[in-house]
């Protein structure tokens, strides 16, 4: 049975893709020398971790809608999910390593995206849970399929600054927000019956009048 090892060894930006694409580093090890891989139909889930990080004051704020006031964090503050991906990874020796290409969506209806954009500094905490199909060849050269174990994962620690780099190479001074059709039509018809030029102006001139109506 062939033992491979796991882990994130850094990440860059694709800037050539059609949406978000970050591209973490993975180092893949065979530990079992005397069988050679085939390929690994690999399946991996990538969670953030945010207990693993200290929070400032205006973070207490930018988080609070997805843990509630600070008061509560200490049960709050559980791990969730960010996203899956999948690989096929090619015919290796004793290791390789290749590009574990992570979409990432920045609709603000996501979890991932509000904790992301939440963080002003440092770095997001992140564990990728490995599992899959491993084909290889055993010491007598007989084809055989295994299972990833379970317990393999690969903690890493995400720098703000990439995410932030990335939401502005791909939609630059801006964010990505999708509304239900509904609330999209009653905007768009507040905005030609007050001759708005733009959806920004739309809002803007909302606020102002909530403001200006407030006690």
């Amino acid at each position: 049975m062939v033992d491979l090892d796991f882990a994130i060894e850094g990440v860059e930006i694709e800037r050539h893709a059609l949406s978000p694409l970050l591209n973490f580093s993975l180092r893949i090890v065979n530990k079992t020398l005397d069988c050679a891989v085939l390929s690994v139909m690999l399946n991996c889930q990538v969670r953030i971790e945010p207990v693993r990080r200290g929070y400032g004051a205006p973070e207490h704020d930018r988080l609070s809608e997805l843990f509630g006031a600070p008061a509560r964090w200490g049960q709050t503050l559980q791990s969730f999910l960010w996203t899956h991906v999948n690989l096929t990874v090619p015919a290796f020796d004793g290791g390789c390593i290749v590009d574990l290409p992570v979409p990432c969506s920045l609709d603000f209806n996501i979890a991932a995206t509000k904790y992301f954009d939440g963080l002003t500094d440092g770095e997001a905490p992140l564990n990728f849970l490995f599992s899959g199909s491993v084909f290889y060849r055993d010491p007598e050269r007989r084809l055989q399929i295994g299972q990833i174990a379970w317990t393999k994962e690969s903690a890493f620690r995400l720098p703000v600054t990439v995410w932030r780099e990335l939401v502005e190479h791909y939609h630059p001074q801006s964010a990505w927000l999708c509304l239900r059709r509904d609330a999209f039509d009653a905007l768009y018809r507040y905005k030609r019956q007050n001759g708005l030029p733009t959806f920004e102006r739309a809002i803007e001139d909302l606020l102002d009048r909530q403001l200006s109506e407030a006690p």
